[in-house]
């Protein structure tokens, strides 16, 4: 019986952390790459010079014209969306449609800088949020043209109410260009997706309407295959129901207003 309890207290010695150690608790990846807290605020309007030729609201034209082109190329069918590169995988086909269309348009504060569109930020920066709510943190001056003009995260803190008005209230931000990302778990998956909005918000309606690839699809000969959407219309709750949960959120992501031809 002794000799069975000094086992028991040297087993529970050994389990407990070595003085000094701690787990690892850190909210950044790489050493530079924040992960946002409960409910931040969405980032501040940047500071730049205005547009002078309509080249924004032209970027916006193209970018839902080349979805557009993609829909209709379509005809209802579902596309292959199982490799990195393909296409219509859903963040690739938001990427695809931005490329297409940003190589002749800068931002007028860093006329130098080629536009890009970054990538999403990695599942362990992630945390302790679900993976696919924001992107990576690029920087203007390296040529991220956009911004988060609004953001939600679900807030423990609150309650499920209190947390739904705030996500209603984060939809009705939502404008015609905005590219948006969720991580959800709704009737068609559970994970991240990625569209564009192609219409403001409607408050008669309370509706939103978007673009996008691969929301929704199937699988053939072991290949997952998604449906290209153009001007696909919902309420606003429905996107909520999606993405207003523990652990997850959404972020519109907005062009800067500086965006201009060289």
């Amino acid at each position: 019986m002794k000799r069975c309890l000094i086992l028991i207290l040297t087993l529970i010695l050994f389990t407990l952390p070595a003085r000094g150690e701690e787990e690892e608790v850190s909210l950044f990846a790489g050493g530079s790459t924040a992960v946002p807290t409960a409910s931040p605020g969405p980032s501040p309007a940047p500071a730049a010079l205005p547009p002078a030729d309509g080249a924004r609201a032209e970027l916006i034209d193209g970018i839902i014209s080349e979805a557009k082109a993609l829909f209709d190329k379509a005809n209802g069918r579902p596309q292959r969306a199982h490799y990195a590169g393909d296409i219509y995988v859903c963040k690739n086909f938001t990427v695809h449609v931005f490329k297409e269309n940003s190589g002749d348009f800068r931002m007028a504060a860093f006329p130098d800088a080629p536009l890009v569109i970054p990538n999403n930020l990695s599942r362990e920066a992630s945390k302790p949020y679900n993976y696919g709510i924001a992107w990576e943190d690029i920087a203007p001056e390296a040529g991220n043209p956009f911004y988060a003009a609004h953001s939600f995260y679900y807030d423990t803190n609150q309650s499920r109410e209190e947390n739904r008005e705030r996500a209603l209230q984060f939809m009705r931000e939502t404008r015609r260009g905005d590219f948006f990302q969720m991580s959800a778990d709704y009737q068609y998956g559970v994970g991240a997706h990625s569209l564009i909005f192609t219409r403001d918000y409607d408050p008669a309606s309370n509706t939103v309407a978007w673009t996008d690839s691969n929301m929704n699809g199937l699988k053939r000969g072991g290949l997952r295959y998604g449906y290209v959407q153009y001007d696909a219309v919902r309420e606003i709750g429905w996107f909520v129901d999606a993405f207003c949960q523990r652990g997850r959120g959404a972020t519109l992501y907005r062009l800067r207003e500086d965006i201009t031809k060289p």
